[in-house]
């Protein structure tokens, strides 16, 4: 659709109007010219970058906030324009490895636009459309110079998001490694997806059900090409922040967020950054690069798995204002001991909408909730069992475990190439002291740029 004359371009409001001109017109989100000095984050001839983007599909840019139905989809010269500016900041950025949500798959010009000038930039590049025909989805650009690509597989997770993922297996390239001395692995796992967003609560565990299967395709991977210890790269649009069940999930497992490891972030300091400005006018931090070396000691996948899951069960049940005992009584139900039985833990976890509807868990994955819980197999719950297994906090656990991945890898047998979180940066810089600025309109979240210095370690052989 032209932009002369129409009816519904008068229906943008001026002051959407000066911002998308001066989007287009590079205004409002200059970088430094190629020319200029580079920034920190690109990396050196020894150091891998790494770059996550949701660069807001078309389809979904609105350009009239009272006017729901107006997008930019609808005006080639704003999508064209813009994409044109994301891929020059892509392109000035360099990333070995990029990774972009919301890429419009349903437009072939659009698409072509993105392989072409990525291609002539020496990048191999994969691209995933989401299922159900949504518009967009995934692409993954991987540069030739620094990796060779080993393998690449799909995954679909046919929920009602209609989301998926990307895995690729990676080499790294021998100027990576020059400097390295002795038989060190030099491959990695990356990840690029794009998370449900958390319209009520009752979708929590559809999104821990969703990074649950991406770790499942990821250790079946590794299982099934019987790989060696090697890092593991998860990148993209979480739609979830640091306080949420999704990120003490990926916690639990072994992953670190690369941008509060290089900023020396604690849990406390969730509120210094931010990368989204959400259609509701929330400003969060929700795009995060992970990163889980080999040397990680980890917790059984299924274990995690129910801890997370009890996370929320408790969660639902502490926001009734219920005490320790009065959430056993409630899931105890009519029980005539001093017990919890499996019918009553059901009926408990369909009180909390945990199952029951399309969403919720399935048979095997409440019977593995059951089996976690009852910790004497005797079919089942007392006191101590509900109090330890699912109403007491998880804290000292994982603490353990970290103790653990310590000491094991001192005495591991093992070498491994790991990485080291050498910096990171969001762009707009703004959004590195939690400020989302006005004036920028390159998209609704902000790119996430991550280094990492290739370090040897030792990690027992699983």
């Amino acid at each position: 659709m032209g932009l002369g004359g129409g009816s519904n371009v008068a229906k943008v409001n001026r002051r959407e109007s000066e911002s998308l001109s001066r989007s287009y017109s590079g205004g409002c989100t200059s970088f430094p010219s190629i020319s200029e000095p580079k920034p920190e984050t690109l990396a050196g001839p020894c150091l891998v970058s790494c770059t996550t983007f949701n660069i807001l599909a078309p389809i979904y840019k609105r350009l009239d906030q009272q006017n729901q139905s107006l997008r930019e989809s609808d005006y080639r010269e704003f999508w064209v324009a813009r994409n044109q500016r994301i891929l020059d900041w892509l392109l000035y950025e360099s990333s070995a490895i990029i990774c972009l949500q919301e890429f419009w798959v349903g437009n072939e010009e659009f698409v072509n636009m993105y392989l072409d000038r990525l291609g002539d930039a020496g990048y191999t590049t994969f691209k995933l459309a989401r299922t159900n025909n949504r518009g967009d989805g995934l692409l993954t650009a991987v540069r030739r110079d620094c990796f060779s690509v080993l393998n690449y597989r799909e995954l679909h997770f046919n929920d009602f998001g209609d989301r998926v993922a990307q895995l690729l297996h990676v080499q790294l390239a021998s100027t990576f490694s020059q400097n390295q001395r002795g038989n060190v692995q030099q491959e990695m796992l990356i990840v690029n997806t794009h998370l449900l967003f958390p319209h009520d609560s009752s979708l929590s565990i559809v999104r821990l059900h969703q990074v649950y299967k991406i770790l499942q395709f990821v250790e079946s991977y590794q299982n099934e090409n019987k790989l060696n210890p090697m890092p593991i790269v998860l990148c993209g649009d979480w739609n979830g922040s640091k306080r949420g069940h999704v990120y003490k999930f990926l916690r639990s497992q072994g992953f670190e967020s690369t941008y509060d490891a290089a900023h020396q972030y604690t849990d406390a300091d969730a509120h210094k950054w931010v990368s989204h400005r959400n259609h509701r006018g929330n400003i969060c931090g929700v795009d995060f690069i992970w990163l889980c070396n080999p040397n990680k000691s980890r917790k059984p996948l299924k274990t995690s798995w129910c801890e997370a899951v009890f996370g929320i069960l408790r969660r639902q049940l502490r926001k009734a204002s219920m005490a320790e005992n009065d959430a056993f009584a409630i899931l105890k139900g009519d029980s005539d001991g001093d017990f919890i039985t499996t019918s009553a833990f059901c009926e408990g976890l369909h009180q909390v909408n945990l199952i029951g509807h399309p969403t919720g868990l399935g048979f095997q994955e409440t019977r593995d909730l059951w089996i976690q819980a009852d910790a004497d197999a005797n079919g089942f719950l007392d006191y101590e069992e509900f109090k330890s297994r699912i109403w007491s906090s998880t804290a000292s656990e994982e603490k353990e475990s970290l103790n653990a991945s310590r000491e094991e890898s001192k005495r591991g047998t093992q070498g491994a190439l790991g990485f080291n979180v050498k910096n990171a940066v969001l762009y707009p810089r703004e959004a590195e002291k939690g400020i989302w600025p006005d004036d920028y309109t390159l998209s609704d979240h902000a790119g996430l740029s991550v280094v990492l210095s290739p370090e040897r370690m030792w990690c027992c052989q699983s």
